[in-house]
């Protein structure tokens, strides 16, 4: 036997007493979160009036955790460790949860829940009770970055935490079942793009106790040599624990933990010696142990440990199945509490030293409350960075390709502490710049011809969108910054990431000991009124609609219509906190509308009249024309300027929307107008002429409480789409300039009758637009090359 996997060295006899002890009192701890509100100790016999009436939580899971967490306690304490632990089978919540009571932080963040028989009573009262704790690792639990209630994400996150810290150890639990998830097979991949010179380690342990809730695990029944040889060939060095005796396990687990950390030690000291930086193979541990390891062998006759059926609560008729409350009460003194804990209810002495001290807790490590170690970006002066406007529409110049020098001074000025997320989109996206000053992260081989590819990257690109979110959050839970770039439609793939972060975040806001993070930012570019080539696939904005739906103080939607409100948006974002931005833009040549002293005002009120492009005078107006998204503001403008040549009389109001969240009322949202405010800009009985860069109902569902919602008319995109010229685009979606002229004579009272003869030659420009494009192959130059020119603005009427 290799003598650095011999179990007999690993542990004296005294360490193993007191490690099995520990893990004991876990599991004592556990058993008794799930089932008991009453008698913590067992000093009288257990009756149904101890039990809790509904019983919820999960079993199977926990003692493996349990385990995992006594050892790594164990390292930490050797070796000075700085180390967290990530749970994806977050579902083992109580037994993350008596950890951290039995190492005292839990104690400190809820001083009732005390170490003591009291205290006792509360820990087990609390979980999975009305008004106590969730039965997940939530954000309720210290030392928590990963809640586990979604499967698929605990290795990406770990993988964020781990970079550019490099003193840092993330030990991530990944659940067989977890493991059949598609985010995270696309997780293993992860240390391709971490840089043992400066990023911290990530220690995967793969968990496999074989079962789901109902049905064998996969990478359980699979021959272990297939199971070895994928995990070798995603670049690690796998190492097998397995049994079921407990004294074996340990020995063998405490053997393994130590090689896999010597190796660690060693890859991190090669790269950090000078030499080439090159993709090791890290260690990972496999360790395959019975699902609900020392609970009921069987119940009623059937085998529950070791099978699907020790899931979630192994016992479920305890208050009524006397049997059950007498196998209950068997099971939980099977853990021997009176030599645990002492006559007060607290850990006995040699457990409450064998846990590390203060910030060397894993449930009290300053990382995983990642706003105790954020520190605020040093970012250059956006102003400096925008385009001159000359006037309204000149220059022509994409908002992404302007904010993408500004991007890339904001990684050099903070080379530790931010990063650039994309699926293989940064450059399409035009923020190609960044290039300037980094590259892409890369460990593994490179050949000739590949561009910006190095282990010291700053920006991080795989195909998987997945991934990038994962990493992104875990890089900001343990406090630092960032920035997604996506193309629109397919940030969808991360629909039910941006859930769980909304929520992480909405909780977190209401738990006093928990910092507020630097915000989630999406760049959302590539989006669905410029798919020229790509087509209808890729023609969704609906991620904007998936966002509102979340607690209003956590998101935030903004939709940009030039460069300069694009640096001053990005600028607000990055320097704000504990938010969900979405950030619209696109990348294309357009026109640019505002100074960068007009941006900004504009920026900060969110939404406002554009006088230059108005012509009501500051009087009461005929018809609002309002707009919102880069496309739509281009259209309207462009529909403004019509009716000013053909229907000069009216008195039309442009109203330009920066911050989508504005539309809403004050009462709904925190950014929202009073009505008042709202009635004041877009009046209270004229009608409205929206133009929308997303699905129309969106608008009539932020503004159905307003006054003047039934004068309201949105245009947007309504899921026709196709490959095909920019202006065709928007006239398959009734969004082009000429429609909006003709929504505007439709809706103004009076206006129909004298200006039918206009109405016909908006119906026969827009057949002359789509009969050009269907001739030449383009738009037509007087529609693409069209031009806001302020002298053909007349004066007030």
């Amino acid at each position: 036997m290799d003598t650095a996997l011999d179990p007999r060295r690993a542990l004296t006899d005294d360490e193993l007493r007191r490690l099995d002890a520990y893990w004991r009192a876990a599991n004592y701890l556990t058993v008794g979160q799930i089932y008991l509100m009453g008698n913590p100790l067992l000093r009288e016999p257990l009756t149904p009036d101890d039990i809790k009436p509904r019983l919820l939580g999960h079993w199977g899971t926990s003692p493996g955790l349990n385990l995992i967490y006594a050892h790594l306690n164990r390292t930490i304490v050797a070796r000075d460790l700085n180390a967290m632990l990530i749970t994806g089978p977050g579902h083992g919540g109580p037994a993350i949860v008596a950890n951290t009571w039995l190492e005292g932080s839990w104690e400190e963040r809820y001083h009732n829940v005390s170490r003591d028989e009291a205290g006792m009573a509360r820990l087990f009262r609390q979980f999975s009770f009305p008004g106590g704790i969730p039965s997940h690792v939530a954000a309720e639990v210290p030392g928590s970055i990963h809640e586990g209630g979604e499967l698929g994400y605990a290795l990406s996150h770990a993988y964020g935490a781990a970079f550019d810290h490099p003193d840092l150890l993330v030990a991530c639990v990944i659940g067989d079942g977890e493991a059949e998830t598609g985010p995270l097979a696309g997780s293993w991949l992860s240390n391709v793009f971490l840089n043992p010179a400066r990023d911290g380690a990530v220690l995967p342990i793969l968990h496999l106790n074989g079962y789901k809730i109902a049905n064998p695990t996969v990478l359980a029944r699979i021959p272990e040599t297939d199971l070895l040889e994928i995990l070798h060939g995603s670049g690690y060095q796998p190492y097998v624990v397995a049994g079921d005796d407990p004294a074996q396990v340990h020995r063998t687990l405490a053997a393994t933990l130590d090689r896999a950390l010597d190796e660690i030690a060693a890859i991190q000291r090669r790269a950090r010696s000078g030499g080439t930086i090159e993709r090791p193979r890290w260690p990972m541990i496999v360790l395959r142990t019975p699902k609900g390891w020392t609970g009921p062998r069987e119940v009623d006759g059937t085998p529950v440990e070791g099978t699907y059926r020790a899931h979630q609560v192994p016992l479920s008729q305890v208050r009524d199945n006397p049997a059950h409350l007498a196998e209950l009460e068997r099971w939980l003194r099977s853990y021997r509490p009176e030599e645990l804990f002492d006559a007060t209810g607290a850990p006995v002495e040699e457990l409450r030293t064998l846990p590390p001290r203060g910030d060397r807790r894993m449930s009290a490590n300053p990382v995983t409350n990642g706003g105790l170690v954020l520190r605020d970006l040093n970012l250059p002066d956006f102003r400096t960075y925008g385009v001159a406007v000359p006037s309204p529409g000149e220059p022509m110049a994409g908002a992404t390709g302007v904010l993408g020098p500004w991007i890339r001074d904001v990684i050099a000025a903070n080379p530790e502490t931010f990063r650039l997320f994309g699926p293989d989109e940064v450059a399409s996206n035009r923020l190609g710049a960044a290039f300037e000053v980094t590259d892409r992260a890369w460990v593994a081989a490179t050949v000739p011809g590949d561009d910006h590819l190095s282990p010291d990257g700053r920006v991080l690109e795989v195909l998987s969108e997945h991934l990038c979110q994962g990493w992104l959050e875990g890089y900001l839970l343990t406090g630092r910054h960032g920035v997604f770039t996506s193309y629109e439609a397919f940030i969808h793939i991360v629909d039910s990431m941006v859930n769980q972060h909304a929520k992480w975040l909405k909780v977190t806001r209401a738990i006093p000991w928990r910092q507020p993070l630097a915000s989630l930012n999406y760049l959302l570019s590539s989006h669905v009124w410029r798919q020229d080539h790509n087509g209808f696939s890729h023609q969704d904005p609906g991620f904007i609609d998936h966002v509102v739906n979340k607690k209003a103080e956590v998101v935030r939607v903004y939709l940009p219509p030039d460069a300069n409100t694009l640096l001053a948006t990005m600028d607000h974002c990055l320097r704000s906190r504990h938010y969900i931005n979405v950030v619209v833009a696109g990348k294309q040549a357009a026109p640019n509308w505002l100074t960068m002293t007009e941006a900004i005002q504009h920026t900060r009120r969110g939404l406002g009249i554009w006088e230059w492009a108005s012509s009501d005078g500051g009087s009461e107006p005929d018809v609002v024309l309002a707009c919102c998204g880069d496309v739509p503001t281009l259209e309207t403008l462009a529909a403004a300027d019509l009716l000013r040549q053909h229907l000069p009389e009216l008195r039309v109001r442009l109203v330009n929307v920066v911050d989508l969240m504005r539309l809403q009322p004050a009462t709904e949202h925190p950014h929202g107008l009073p009505d008042n405010e709202f009635d004041t800009i877009f009046t209270a009985d004229r009608p409205v002429v929206f133009a929308y860069h997303g699905y129309p109902w969106l608008i009539h569902r932020l503004t159905y409480r307003r006054a003047n919602h039934d004068n309201l008319h949105v245009r947007g995109y309504k899921e026709e789409g196709t490959t095909t010229t920019p202006f065709d685009m928007v006239m398959l979606n009734d969004l082009d300039r000429f429609h909006l002229v003709i929504d505007v004579i439709d809706r103004v009272p009076g206006l129909a009758a004298r200006a039918a003869h206009l109405r016909q030659q908006m119906v026969d420009a827009r057949q002359s637009a789509r009969d050009y494009t269907r001739r030449y192959g383009e738009d037509d130059p007087q529609v693409a090359e069209w031009r806001w020119v302020r002298e053909t603005a007349p004066t007030n009427p």
